[in-house]
């Protein structure tokens, strides 16, 4: 069982208005941070565009140039890319059979409901090594960020 990803406020907040932003179509992003021996925490968001032109109200797609980008900002932090997050707008925040294939053990995935009303849950999950599960990882919001450059 994974440790909790602790997030601050304000970049559960970044995330939400970027998923609003984007509503009726997914939104998604990196998550750079750190891991420690209790979970890991996210320092910084790398906005990131969705690239999927024929379905992006159920689907999102990054580029290997937005891998590289993310993990560049990640070094010039001196931190690591530890994850993703998108919405899924008017579905729950759990992964899809669709995201379970595409996603990559070891990162963690922050998933938020976005409706026209605005964001409701958020819930983060770790793909298992042998790629055909996911485990609930605690998201624990409200932790002060203590870096947070990426503005």
């Amino acid at each position: 069982m994974p440790g909790a990803l602790k997030i601050s406020d304000d970049l559960a907040a970044r995330i939400r208005a970027q998923a609003g932003e984007t509503y009726p179509h997914e939104c998604c992003g990196a998550l750079l941070g750190r891991e420690g021996n209790d979970g890991r925490e996210v320092l910084a968001l790398v906005p990131l565009e969705n690239r999927r032109d024929d379905s992006p109200r159920n689907r999102f797609s990054i580029t290997p140039e937005d891998v590289r980008l993310a993990e560049q900002k990640a070094s010039e932090q001196r931190i690591d890319l530890i994850g993703w997050y998108h919405s899924h707008p008017d579905h729950p925040a759990e992964p899809s059979e669709f995201d379970r294939e595409h996603a990559w053990p070891w990162y963690s995935y922050i998933i938020v409901r976005s409706e026209a009303q605005g964001t409701k849950e958020m819930t983060s999950w770790r793909l298992a090594d042998d790629r055909f599960s996911y485990a609930n990882e605690p998201l624990e919001a409200g932790a002060p960020a203590a870096v947070e450059r990426q503005r």
